[in-house]
């Protein structure tokens, strides 16, 4: 029995159509539609791509875009001033700065200049503090993506054991919180952890999120398993053809997984669905006519 896929570019697209009725419906109380502002700095394809995709996804949900592409050159000072002007703007419900940035500039500090209110990537320390909380707030986009997938598919997780392999604050950390708070019993490993597979075999869901291609093999998961793979990394055969792979061993985890996400088509497009949940809810706040937790 092959694993069964778990599928974010469906789950996606219905969370979109779902998004642009609400939209629809918010717009002639609010007077106005939800807006974004993605700000990107510099030339990265991939980063321009993701922008791309971004801006299409607003425009079918009915999402203004007040994207701004800056020269690499540009400098941490603009940045802010900018930030600044978005934070004052009634027009914006969302701002997130594309990473990564060129090295010149922190990326931590620009984070810290977006009012948490507006924060669509829900990494400000103080969205994260309401998630350690449990209050009401916005999160971040990939770890609630995987959080909602796992819940069109009534995958229960009271009770279960999650591993989450890596501990960035993108992924790893938020995701492990999450996951206790639907009273799943967490473990997070890491590049330093001694015998990963043992860790891992013990996981009935397990999440890999540490970017390293192939990290997960079949004989490090348990039979029947929810693994989600979080991973994204680029490679390129001998032709020169370039695709992308995830952290997982697909084609042989397939085979004792019970369930398994694809890479692409699994957790990136869910992050773009909850990047636009976000920025509807923070717009749905302004006059108090929505809410989430």
């Amino acid at each position: 029995m092959e694993a069964k896929i778990l599928d974010g570019k469906a789950l996606a697209q219905k969370i979109q159509a779902e998004l642009k009725q609400q939209v629809e419906e918010l717009t002639p109380k609010i007077g106005r539609p939800p807006g974004l502002a993605v700000l990107m700095v510099g030339d990265n394809p991939a980063s321009a791509a993701y922008v791309r995709n971004k801006e299409r996804a607003c425009e079918k949900v009915g999402i203004a875009s007040f994207g701004k592409h800056f020269p690499t050159e540009t400098s941490q000072e603009e940045l802010k001033q900018v930030i600044e002007e978005l934070n004052k703007d009634d027009r914006v419900d969302g701002i997130l700065v594309q990473l990564p940035l060129p090295d010149h500039l922190d990326s931590v500090s620009l984070l810290h200049q977006i009012d948490p209110d507006k924060d669509a990537d829900g990494l400000h320390p103080v969205n994260l503090g309401r998630l350690v909380r449990g209050e009401a707030g916005l999160r971040s986009c990939t770890p609630a993506g995987v959080m909602r997938l796992m819940e069109e598919y009534q995958i229960p997780l009271r009770g279960k054991k999650a591993v989450v392999v890596g501990r960035s604050i993108l992924v790893g950390k938020p995701l492990a919180l999450m996951l206790l708070a639907a009273d799943a019993t967490v473990t997070i490993a890491h590049s330093r952890s001694q015998n990963l597979g043992e860790i891992t075999r013990d996981a009935d869901i397990l999440v890999a999120a540490a970017g390293r291609k192939d990290l997960i093999t079949a004989d490090m998961v348990k039979p029947e398993a929810i693994v989600i793979d979080v991973g994204i990394n680029k490679v390129t055969d001998e032709a020169g053809n370039s695709r992308l792979v995830g952290d997982v061993n697909f084609d042989a985890v397939k085979t004792v997984a019970g369930y398994i996400t694809p890479v692409p088509g699994g957790i990136g497009p869910m992050t773009v669905a909850l990047l636009l949940a976000n920025t509807v809810w923070s717009y749905s706040q302004k006059k108090g006519v929505g809410g989430r937790g």
